[in-house]
């Protein structure tokens, strides 16, 4: 077992574990002690959390990686040298400061990052991000999450770290051999189709996620709409918490709320229209940060 940390006094504007993982941005974390999501995130924790990372970015094994947050550090065990992966992932290269400091004075937002302050965006692999947004319409956090960690276990590849069994999170070809019938057994509801059918268009070739990567902003939401299942709020999702598109905004019903008690001249009618909008309101660049942190300070009670 490889071990390390990393000082979060060394990261500009800090870092708060819990709240990045628990926000409602990531389904692909998981709490050690099957507590995800039952708390609301205030400022830190000391719980451990786990991910596992796909054979794509290790040696081709699928990989544990456990972290928790303690005394001012990020500690970290893993059969691989995790420090790398744990900096991508969770975007502790990002300068918070300077990413605040480009948004406007404003009362929610200022409220929004106080709140929170330390929690960052995430970098999630393409597809399993992809498809537990497709699972999240009309979906609590913890039954979305729940979906997730069904589908690793029924498709995805087992792995053993520290004396327990872990799985990965299914890669297409893993998950394209399950029909809608299979998906819905495992609770996916009306979204069991358009997974199964999202995950054969990757696994056959037809489209990839991370094809959007290399497009404009605006472009790659209407590439990823082609996914079944997909439309722009869910695209804008995967721009955000996956493809580096930090300009992303999406327009779910916590943020439509946002705009209409604070920002009603961003209600411009169309998707397209209140989505640039709110960009422009939110600062331009990072507005998917500004985002962020109002949608979670709503969804945990934050006075709007």
């Amino acid at each position: 077992m490889e071990t390390g940390e990393i000082h979060l006094a060394s990261l500009a504007g800090g870092f708060d574990l819990q709240a990045t993982v628990e926000s409602g941005q990531t389904y692909v974390w998981s709490r050690e002690d099957d507590r995800m999501f039952e708390d609301t995130p205030a400022h830190g924790g000391e719980a451990w959390y786990y991910t596992v990372l796909p054979a794509t970015v290790t040696d081709g094994t699928p990989a544990v990686v456990r972290a928790r947050q303690c005394d001012g550090r990020l500690e970290w065990e893993s059969s691989v040298d995790a420090h790398d992966h744990l900096v991508r992932l969770l975007r502790l290269d990002d300068d918070l400061d300077a990413i605040m400091a480009t948004t406007p004075d404003d009362p929610l937002l200022d409220a929004a990052f106080e709140r929170y302050r330390g929690m960052r965006l995430v970098r999630d692999p393409s597809v399993p991000c992809l498809v537990s947004f497709i699972c999240s319409a009309q979906m609590r956090v913890s039954r979305i999450h729940g979906m997730q960690e069904r589908l690793a276990r029924e498709y995805g590849t087992p792995v053993a770290f520290d004396g327990e069994t872990y799985h990965a999170f299914p890669t297409p070809e893993q998950l394209s051999v399950a029909t809608g019938d299979d998906l819905r057994d495992l609770g996916l509801g009306y979204r069991a189709p358009y997974v199964a059918r999202t995950a054969r268009m990757v696994a056959e070739g037809e489209a990839h996620p991370d094809t959007a990567r290399t497009l404009d902003y605006e472009d790659a939401r209407e590439y990823l709409a082609q996914f079944v299942g997909v439309g722009e709020k869910v695209a804008d999702c995967v721009a955000l918490f996956s493809l580096d598109f930090l300009e992303a905004v999406p327009l779910d019903t916590w943020i439509r709320t946002a705009i209409a008690d604070h920002y009603p001249d961003c209600d411009r009618g169309s998707y397209a229209e209140t989505s640039r909008a709110i960009r422009a309101r939110f600062g331009g660049e990072y507005a998917g940060y500004a985002q962020t942190y109002v949608f979670f300070h709503l969804r945990t009670g934050g006075e709007s």
